[in-house]
């Protein structure tokens, strides 16, 4: 029987994934909570009025809340956000989520719509950060 941290570990070996674990769920519950706040207009308003200080309502890390600011959308996902939760943030800015997530490769979104329209990445170099596979 493998060790549970050990198996966990292994979620860290794919290259430009973040598995969301329970780890995860529970180190970004309040940044989650933030993003699903903007489900409602009133909320909406008030973070495009003052962004800071509507993050200052919401028990968030500094780091949190820098990655929110920057719209560092793979620094939230190290920090704990859910990409479902996280695309109210980029739906409030009237971003697509294909956009959104291009922001997330080394991809202009013109680039990464094409790799996506083609297909997506090739499995190959894509299936293991150790193994170079």
């Amino acid at each position: 029987m493998t060790d549970i941290h050990e198996y966990l570990a292994e979620f860290d070996d794919i290259p430009g994934t973040r598995v969301y674990t329970a780890k995860r769920a529970r180190q970004g519950y309040h940044l989650n909570q933030f993003a699903m706040s903007l489900m409602k207009a009133e909320n909406r308003e008030r973070w495009k009025a003052d962004e800071a200080a509507y993050l200052d309502d919401w028990p968030l890390t500094a780091e949190q809340k820098e990655a929110v600011i920057a719209r560092d959308y793979n620094r939230m996902l190290d920090l704990g956000g859910n990409i479902y939760f996280l695309s109210k943030i980029f739906s409030t800015d009237g971003i697509s989520f294909a956009e959104a997530v291009s922001t997330m490769t080394d991809m202009s979104f013109p680039e990464y719509r094409e790799m996506m329209n083609n297909g997506g990445r090739p499995p190959e170099g894509n299936r293991s950060i150790k193994g170079g596979y």
